[in-house]
């Protein structure tokens, strides 16, 4: 164990993806404190999410392994909730075990969700509290004047990913909360002792909820969403309908807020950095700045993650290190979240107390046992499920129930046309084929050996049914506000005063072509009556045609 050990700051963003960084390459966005640590760090230029969603993301980064183990191919809700196995290890309970302090303080979507993983400390926001009581962000707002609000974090099903305005003003806004919890601790810390702090930020994940001030950074400076030559994938078009986006001005608005949530969350950052410099502990933590994966955000037409494009998969991934950095680096190599575990631990001086086959390692091995010249991405079971490897120039995806993607990264870098499109075997370019049979048997070799089990064997891929999309709608109604007990119920605001609460000040949301009614009555349970009243109020505030 090393006797300096350095403090470990690791700060996510939620659903971020990389371009939207300007340090990354979105040369339009504000983000000065995230550029702040790229001046004064490293840039690692091809970073990736193993899994492009929530939940397996998240564990892939606490246990270093991949949903082989942890279980967690894709996000697993209510009935079908399951727990992270209890006998893998996690680079907090590691860490803590060997002295470490450790606290998490915002969204962190374990399961269970209010389950430690190894953190002395647990402040939890998660972005649909299911029990107000085992939420701190809910709780907190209860206290601060707020208990009447059933959609804390802006209104999700038929506003998911549509315009809105924060109902909160800034400084009690979840962003703002996590940072001032993360201050709170640094200040009565002041680094007594080793720390790990994980600040998980929620934006810019949707609802895209701008407090007042913000909303208008990026008005007219949001590059166009990138359009498809060849047809997407049957998962792909399953996305399209998320975003319930009907025109043009939509589209570019709600590019224009998720950009807005990335600079307001930038804001936050930077006041844990300062805080960190007035204390005197920059030089002595280790900080990684990342995301759990990317948003599609209109890009060929889809919306949220789950698929193997760059705008899904592809992460921002910053570290400041003096020890091991030097100040304005750019490394080209790949890295995942798999090797933020590996990374914390070599830098601690500690073993990985377990015999898993774990698939990272540090950040700050180029050319170690893992081979960086590939990065290998997964996602989902049975004929949903999709794999897929890069190299320096080309992806190749290989869906289990669809077919099979090539694209060159070089010079169709937004993933715009499938090369293996169409025609038959002998109509693809003998140089195109040769491509992809040496990436596809390097795909398998991995999906053996790091994969979900039983579906790359000796033979390959496991064949499957054809996948058909099911196209559908975010319906998560507000959960806390219907197990709260009896006598809270009647304090909540009203579901429909608050949608339109949330759109008053945003002319381009128009519920009567955003599925508002079949959101409202199917999933809500609207009656015909209660739903011609929120259209009265919506025709009154000018948000129905």
């Amino acid at each position: 164990m090393k006797q300096d050990r350095p403090n470990i700051l690791l700060i996510t963003c939620d659903q971020l993806r990389s371009d939207f960084v300007n340090c990354c390459g979105g040369t339009f966005m504000q983000t000065p404190n995230i550029d702040r640590l790229a001046r004064e760090g490293c840039v690692f230029e091809n970073a990736y999410s193993p899994n492009p969603v929530c939940i397996p993301a998240r564990h892939n980064m606490i246990t270093g392994l991949t949903d082989r183990h942890h279980g967690f191919d894709d996000n697993y809700f209510d009935a079908q909730a399951k727990a992270c196995p209890h006998n893998l290890p996690t680079f907090a309970q590691i860490l803590n075990d060997s002295g470490y302090e450790t606290i998490a303080i915002g969204k962190m979507h374990f399961q269970p969700e209010r389950r430690a993983t190894g953190f002395d400390h647990f402040l939890n926001m998660d972005e649909l509290p299911r029990v107000r009581e085992e939420d701190d962000y809910a709780m907190y707002l209860k206290e601060a004047g707020y208990g009447h609000l059933q959609s804390v974090h802006g209104v999700r099903t038929c506003m998911y990913m549509q315009p809105q305005r924060s109902m909160l003003p800034e400084k009690h806004h979840g962003s703002a909360w996590v940072a001032d919890r993360a201050l709170e601790y640094l200040r009565s810390t002041k680094g007594r002792t080793p720390f790990l702090l994980w600040a998980g930020f929620i934006h810019p994940h949707p609802p895209f909820d701008i407090p007042e001030g913000w909303q208008d950074l990026y008005k007219g400076k949001i590059p166009e969403p990138a359009k498809t030559v060849t047809p997407l994938s049957a998962l792909a078009e399953e996305n399209k309908q998320l975003g319930c986006a009907f025109n043009d001005e939509v589209k570019t608005r709600i590019r224009e807020l998720y950009a807005s949530a990335v600079t307001f969350a930038d804001y936050q950052i930077g006041r844990i950095l300062d805080t960190m410099e007035e204390l005197g502990l920059m030089d002595n933590t280790l900080i990684i700045f990342t995301s759990d994966h990317g948003e599609m955000l209109g890009d060929l037409d889809t919306y949220q993650k789950f698929l193997p494009y760059d705008a899904s998969a592809k992460i921002p991934f910053v570290v400041r290190y003096p020890k091991r950095l030097q100040a304005g680096e750019r490394r080209q190599y790949f890295v995942d979240l798999n090797d933020i575990l590996p990374t914390f631990l070599d830098e601690a001086g500690l073993e990985y107390p377990a015999e898993y086959d774990l698939p990272g390692e540090s950040i700050f091995i180029a050319n170690g046992r893992k081979n960086r010249r590939y990065q290998y991405i997964e996602h989902q079971r049975d004929n949903k499920r999709w794999c897929c490897i890069r190299d320096e120039r080309y992806k190749y995806v290989y869906h289990y129930g669809d077919g099979e993607q090539l694209f060159d990264m070089e010079n169709d870098r937004a993933e715009t046309t499938n090369l293996l499109y169409g025609g038959c075997e002998t109509e693809i370019p003998e140089e195109i084929r040769e491509v992809r049979d040496r990436l596809k048997e390097t795909l398998l070799a991995y999906e053996r050996r790091y994969g979900l089990k039983g579906y790359a064997g000796p033979e390959g891929f496991k064949q499957m049914e054809r996948y058909v999309p099911h196209p559908y709608y975010e319906t998560n109604f507000p959960i806390f506000p219907t197990r709260a007990l009896e006598e809270e119920q009647a304090q909540f605001d009203d579901y429909s005063s608050e949608i339109l609460e949330a759109v008053k000040d945003e002319p381009s949301v128009k519920f009567s072509k955003n599925h508002a009614e079949e959101i409202l009555k199917e999933f809500g349970g609207y009656s015909e009556e209660r739903f011609q009243d929120f259209v009265r109020r919506a025709k009154e505030q000018g948000c129905w045609e």
